[in-house]
């Protein structure tokens, strides 16, 4: 018996060890704010849900104030402009910049919270996002000469 399709990612459990400095940190840098409908869900300890500005993707924050690192990386999809935009914004917003890597057919931004949650954002649309990020001077030069 083959299982029941499913539609979307609905949400990612994110561990953190102080709830308000990442609700802080999610706005700021990704853009994420408080679901309203679901801030009940909170008291008691239960998760916060966060939701893009569009509402198509959502983070659930728990905080554990002594959590293990967490391993799973959370993956967000973009396009080629978004990508190079992304690229901009992250390399302003962190302390670190984030790691752009060319993986053929997709290129991947990856970086991490202040709780070390892991972040990747992708496009399978290559060959645009490398013209993108060139055409902003964001494009490291061992890149640069890829198709």
């Amino acid at each position: 018996m083959s299982a029941p399709p499913l539609q979307r990612i609905d949400h990612v459990h994110v561990f953190v060890r102080d709830r308000g400095a990442a609700v802080r940190w999610y706005a700021e840098v990704l853009g994420f704010t408080p679901l309203e409908a679901f801030a009940h869900w909170a008291e008691g300890g239960g998760p916060l849900t966060l939701a893009d500005a569009d509402g198509a993707v959502h983070l659930a924050l728990f905080e554990r104030p002594d959590s293990p690192p967490n391993r799973a990386t959370i993956a967000l999809a973009t396009d080629a402009t978004g990508l190079a935009a992304w690229q901009q914004r992250l390399t302003a917003a962190l302390d670190r910049a984030p790691t752009l890597q060319d993986h053929g057919e997709a290129l991947s931004l990856y970086f991490a919270d202040p709780d070390g949650n892991p972040y990747e954002i992708t496009t399978y649309d290559a060959a645009a996002a490398r013209a993108a990020l060139l055409r902003r001077g964001l494009l490291p030069a061992a890149l640069s000469s890829r198709p």
